[in-house]
């Protein structure tokens, strides 16, 4: 990662101030006050995945505040953060819920107002993304702003270890193979807050999270072929009468969501240059369809084109842009 401040080398006097403006310009405007008298110390450094922006902190003990005024002047609505807590300890309050994390915790905090409090020797990930690729999945943000996913999750763990190789091994990737790990990476942490949502949900939100957990999982399992509406309560927990009730109330049916997952996921890999060496009957496959045959059929009433069609189309638009 490319380092954009350290206080190593810096007065004494000057770190925490350097430090406090660089949070400022780089994050959000927020209010830093220093929790201890020893030497301050802290460490920015940044990289991007495809589409992800990931900055490492690693400070001493501040208490960091966004106020209401600061999140109105942060021009950052369309955008949540997710921390992946690396070493020390921390404390988020955000949205009235207020969570300890350790090392291995992921948290989402909003560009919302919001306190954070981390202890000497804190490190963490920050990534920010786009909102709509947790709330398309999870639904307002405000169900899980400051509820820490812990350790204990194996799908934190896997989230966590992902992000830490991707890190890693970056500069070896292509652009397009970049892309498509860092939407692995945020589908990872769809899958670890949608785990951590079902275990303690208020009840008269529980239909909610099922279903959002349950459209996380179809996402997760689209090149399943055996993926249908019975496997889908099973891995939620929930009987399938009950889980086609929960659909139904929110005017779908499970079986039409799966199809449609398949053919939008379909459709963005008949698009990707990277997946033009793919044959029609392994892109179909790949997408858990079983014959190219019905996958043809689907892709056509859905689209109006056959797949080949479609491919051939988009290459030309990209052509001639």
């Amino acid at each position: 990662m490319q380092t954009v401040f350290s206080s190593d080398g810096v007065h004494p006097r000057s770190g925490f101030r350097l430090w406090r403006e660089l949070l400022g310009e780089r994050l959000v405007p927020i209010e830093v006050e220093r929790l201890d008298d020893g030497p301050f110390r802290g460490r920015l450094d940044v990289a991007e995945i495809g589409a992800l922006h990931v900055s490492r902190l690693t400070q001493s003990a501040l208490r960091c505040e966004t106020t209401p005024s600061a999140a109105r002047r942060h021009d950052r609505a369309g955008m949540v953060v997710v921390v992946f807590k690396l070493a020390g300890r921390s404390t988020s309050l955000q949205d009235g819920r207020e969570a300890v994390q350790r090392p291995g915790d992921l948290v989402v905090l909003d560009h919302r107002p919001s306190v954070v409090t981390t202890h000497m020797d804190s490190q963490a990930l920050f990534l920010e993304l786009p909102r709509e690729s947790l709330e398309g999945v999870l639904g307002p943000t405000r169900l899980y702003t400051s509820l820490s996913v812990g350790a204990d999750l194996a799908s934190a763990t896997l989230a966590t270890r992902f992000m830490r190789e991707l890190l890693r091994v970056r500069h070896q990737l292509t652009p397009d193979a970049a892309a498509r790990m860092s939407a692995i990476g945020v589908d990872l942490i769809v899958a670890s807050l949608a785990e951590r949502m079902a275990q303690d949900v208020p009840q008269p939100i529980h239909g909610s999270v099922v279903v959002q957990r349950a459209k996380a999982y179809v996402e997760a399992n689209l090149g399943d072929p055996g993926l249908d509406p019975p496997q889908l309560a099973a891995a939620m927990g929930v009987s399938l009468r009950r889980l086609q009730e929960l659909f139904h109330e929110r005017g779908q049916h499970i079986s039409d969501w799966i199809w449609e997952r398949r053919l939008a996921a379909a459709a963005k890999r008949l698009t990707d240059p990277a997946c033009l060496q793919l044959s029609i009957g392994m892109l179909a496959y790949g997408c858990g369809f079983t014959s190219q045959a019905h996958f043809s059929r689907r892709f056509k009433d859905r689209h109006g084109l056959t797949p080949r069609e479609y491919r051939d189309t988009a290459a030309l638009r990209a052509a001639g842009a």
